[in-house]
């Protein structure tokens, strides 16, 4: 059995359907067992719990042969990522409890930088783990290529503001459906101690592909223009931020190079899905 965290979102529910189609006992776990009837009704065991729950999440995650674990995701933190630490340590003791099979977190290219930024959150997550006796896999994944989401309706008007820049700069940029494949592999393989498995895909994109995917599907041509750094803040707080230095010092650093993979020791490996691909379905072609 595989205990399944974030079975509501793109990748968590990707992960427990891979296993499910595969044959396997899941264990979906929610935080509001409101949203648990469509797991039930493919024949997942539902569980409980919250990040913030080590009992509930060491119960959930009882007699489980892998668990994949996600960190709720909070792109407007309050300073030094307070409810980040809460969650780390009931990962940390919720696995120390029910001592499952193996563990894979999804984190994030970055996790390793420790310059003041928005994915300082997985390096708090990886560093209370490191030391489980639980044979675990940090799950570094690119950029999400569905963050393209957010500027569907910008290309569609034929212009999207790009925050990646220079337009031409190539990031390392990953699909969903990429990650879970890789989680789900993960969860079915065995190791001891610490893995971290770094994961794009089959190539880098600039905000130029970004704009140059969304003409491609939209048949039309759309560019991009970048917005200027000194009105991040404004526009950020504009849409509800109160912290958006976390999140301007992460988009600076895929911009300016310093957020990429650790590379050394850690499993580099690419998924196949493009980012046109990607495109296509965002915009329901």
């Amino acid at each position: 059995m595989y205990a399944i965290t974030g079975v509501t979102g793109k990748v968590g529910g990707a992960v427990a359907r891979n296993l499910l189609e595969a044959g396997l006992e899941v264990r979906a776990v929610v935080r509001d067992a409101r949203k648990a009837a469509p797991w039930s009704d493919l024949g997942a065991e539902i569980a409980v719990a919250s990040s913030d729950d080590a009992a509930a999440m060491a119960k959930a995650f009882e007699g489980a042969e892998g668990v994949f674990l996600m960190n709720p995701p909070n792109f407007d933190p309050a300073p030094d990522f307070p409810d980040t630490r809460v969650a780390a340590a009931a990962f940390e003791r919720a696995i120390g409890e029910a001592k499952p099979g193996n563990v894979v977190l999804l984190s994030t290219v970055g996790a390793h930088v420790r310059e003041p930024n928005l994915l300082n959150n997985m390096l708090i997550v990886e560093t209370a783990l490191r030391a489980s006796s639980t044979p675990i896999a940090f799950l570094r994944a690119a950029w999400f290529m569905e963050n393209a989401s957010w500027d569907v309706e910008a290309a569609r008007a034929g212009d999207v503001p790009a925050f990646l820049q220079p337009l031409d700069h190539a990031i390392p940029m990953v699909a969903t459906a990429d990650i879970a494949a890789a989680a789900t592999a993960l969860l079915r393989e065995t190791w001891r101690g610490v893995r971290v498995v770094e994961l794009e895909g089959p190539q880098r994109y600039s905000a130029n592909d970004i704009a140059q995917g969304f003409a491609d599907a939209l048949g039309r041509p759309v560019r991009t223009t970048p917005v200027p750094r000194g009105t991040w803040e404004s526009l950020f707080r504009a849409q509800g931020m109160q912290n958006p230095l976390p999140r301007m010092r992460m988009v600076d650093g895929f911009n300016e190079g310093w957020i990429d993979f650790e590379g050394g020791a850690a499993e580099h490996r690419r998924g196949r899905t493009p980012l046109d691909a990607v495109l296509k379905r965002l915009v329901g072609g």
